[in-house]
């Protein structure tokens, strides 16, 4: 047997098996998919130590500023917003978990009650996308003009 005929016989083989570690590669899923937090990383140490009574500058110090905030007459809401999501190496984003901590204050600035919120207790709105016509807006540039004439 010649050597030109040994060769000849595994080059199928080898081209199988390059093909073969190729796909192998592509189709690992643990390197497709990134998990990653956005906004605070929300501790159980850092809530337990948020009590009633305590002051803003206080909570400040242990949470840091909030990303939220909301005024309602002489109370207010402080909100800290922790998202864990999945992204694809494709773009392709997927909310995996969200949990709002609260943290209501009264008229002098003191911690009244805290409240961990998750995607159960959130609600979908939905948003209108219909528009309201305003006059002069439907005309093309030609059609301003040849109006003016």
């Amino acid at each position: 047997m010649s050597l030109r005929a040994v060769l000849g016989s595994f080059a199928p083989i080898t081209a199988t098996l390059v093909i073969a570690l190729a796909l192998g590669a592509c189709s690992s899923s643990t390197s497709l998919i990134n998990s990653r937090t956005q906004g605070y990383e929300i501790s159980d140490s850092a809530q337990a130590q948020v009590r009633p009574g305590q002051s803003q500058k206080l909570v400040s110090l242990v949470l840091g500023s909030p990303q939220s905030t909301n005024t309602f007459g002489d109370q207010s809401a402080w909100y800290y917003v922790q998202t864990k999501i999945s992204q694809t190496a494709f773009g392709l984003k997927m909310i995996d978990s969200r949990t709002v901590l609260a943290v209501y204050f009264d008229k002098n600035k003191k911690v009244v009650d805290k409240a961990v919120y998750s995607l159960k207790d959130g609600k979908t709105v939905t948003i209108e996308t219909r528009r309201t016509p305003s006059f002069g807006e439907d005309r093309t540039f030609i059609d301003s003009i040849l109006q003016s004439f």
